[in-house]
């Protein structure tokens, strides 16, 4: 994606003078710009570690007798990366609250890199045996508590740069931009998966996309040190009473519904947790016997991340149009439905059909709601606790979702029967519940952030 900036005018004195709520510019375009870059290069981390959680550390970490063990056991080390991102949510939110969306980023996205450049350098079990999935557990922790600023921080500079009635499309960017950074992990394993013997692969090969993280480190900090902080935030920061107030604090006392609300409707994210974790896993490991190889579900997996990077967009702004809510509704209920059709591809071993099934529901059915609700988040919160608020909802919500892949294998382990009915109709009903938590949320359509503000 390629975004200009624009040539502002030369500022005249009155609009250098002081953060007042009039002075300064706001840049949408380079705001937009900041949030993709810095959402692909930081989830490129995140995303190469779930699919090498599927493909490769069950093997390379948790070698076991018994597979169904060991795919708990990976899957259980991707959920870790979910506990500790509450912690890094209230953290890195009241850091970006209180001193900057712009410093919080920054700081995110080179903890990130360092974890994941540490990765690449572990020892495995057959080197030093239970020291080895210890070190990969507390890095996955590191990597959780960067990533919970990230969204929020890029989505909140986003929103208060972003003209009212284009909140929507401009605050899509960074979601499209998580998306890039998952082809981007994608891309990097499918070669290594296909041109080396599968011996030279899970002994060194697989190390190389965790060391190319170290480019995140230095691009990280170009990028994201070149933003300005939006003019309204500048104005609220003078504000010495917001100041002496910790978010969380406040968000507990004048917000609890809110955040539970936004806490439930990201449970939506079960639909990926069942396509691309449990589904791969499902597809790829021998306990299941469907058959399918890695470096396959490598392009299934880059087909529904492209699918989204040219969805995301247009859902955004087409959410300026119709309100957030009706698409965030209708993914989230059709997305769950049509998962059982896609894990039901899977089981007939049907690699074009499983294609189709993938690109319409995680490429287009789930980007209905991914696209959307990053808007709507911010929307519900107030400047002075909008990241905190974000990334608390966000990030708790999402450790939760994250153990439903484990659960998954659990409820349907290798051998059981009728996997897709099982974990469809379960994906389903927690979309469900997601909905009627949508549906009694504040709708923030045609409004400006000075009247959401004002509520």
């Amino acid at each position: 994606m390629t975004v200009t900036h624009r040539r502002d005018s030369v500022p005249s004195p009155e609009q250098t003078a002081g953060p007042e709520p009039t002075t300064g510019q706001k840049d949408p375009k380079k705001a937009a710009m900041s949030g993709w870059i810095g959402s692909a290069l930081e989830y490129y981390d995140f995303a190469l570690y779930s699919l090498a959680a599927t493909l490769l550390f069950p093997t390379i970490f948790f070698p076991t007798e018994n597979p169904t063990v060991g795919i708990i056991a990976s899957l259980a080390t991707y959920a870790v990366g979910y506990v500790s991102r509450p912690l890094g949510a209230v953290i890195l939110g009241a850091y970006g609250d209180r001193h900057g969306r712009k410093k919080v980023l920054v700081f995110a996205m080179l903890l990130m890199g360092f974890a994941t450049f540490a990765v690449g350098l572990l020892p495995t079990y057959g080197q030093v045996g239970l020291l080895a999935p210890v070190l990969l557990v507390i890095l996955r922790l590191i990597q959780g508590f960067a990533v919970a600023g990230e969204l929020g921080g890029a989505s909140a500079m986003i929103v208060e740069h972003s003209p009212d009635a284009k909140r929507g499309f401009f605050a899509s960017f960074s979601l499209q931009g998580t998306q890039v950074g998952s082809i981007l992990a994608t891309a990097v394993l499918i070669p290594l998966a296909a041109f080396l013997p599968d011996e030279q692969f899970h002994s060194w090969g697989w190390r190389l996309p965790f060391l190319l993280s170290a480019v995140v480190i230095v691009a990280g900090y170009v990028i994201r040190r070149r933003v300005e902080e939006p003019p309204a935030y500048l104005a609220q920061s003078d504000d010495a009473g917001a100041k002496r107030r910790f978010p969380l604090v406040d968000l507990l006392r004048t917000h609890p519904w809110v955040l539970v609300r936004c806490i439930i409707m990201t449970f939506t994210n079960v639909i990926g947790m069942a396509t691309l974790i449990f589904g791969v896993s499902f597809a790829t490991q021998k306990g299941y016997g469907i058959g399918f190889s890695s470096s396959e579900f490598l392009w299934v997996t880059l087909a529904a991340n492209v699918a989204a990077v040219l969805t995301i967009p247009l859902f955004g702004a087409l959410s300026d149009k119709i309100g957030r809510r009706t698409l965030m509704v209708a993914g989230g209920i059709a997305g769950g439905l049509l998962t059982v059709g896609y894990l039901w591809a899977i089981e007939q071993r049907s690699l074009p059909l499983v294609f189709l099934c993938v690109v319409i529901v995680q490429g287009i059915l789930f980007q209905m709601w991914n696209a959307t609700f990053a808007t709507f988040f911010q929307e519900q919160f107030p400047m002075r606790m909008r990241v905190t608020g974000f990334a608390v909802s966000q990030n708790i919500g999402l450790m939760i979702a994250s153990f439903f892949p484990s659960l998954f294998t659990a409820i349907a382990p290798p051998g059981s029967a009728n996997i897709p009915l099982v974990i469809g109709l379960t994906t389903l009903g927690i979309c469900a519940v997601s909905a009627v938590a949508t549906l009694m949320s504040s709708d923030t359509k045609g409004k400006s952030l000075e009247d959401l503000e004002a509520r």
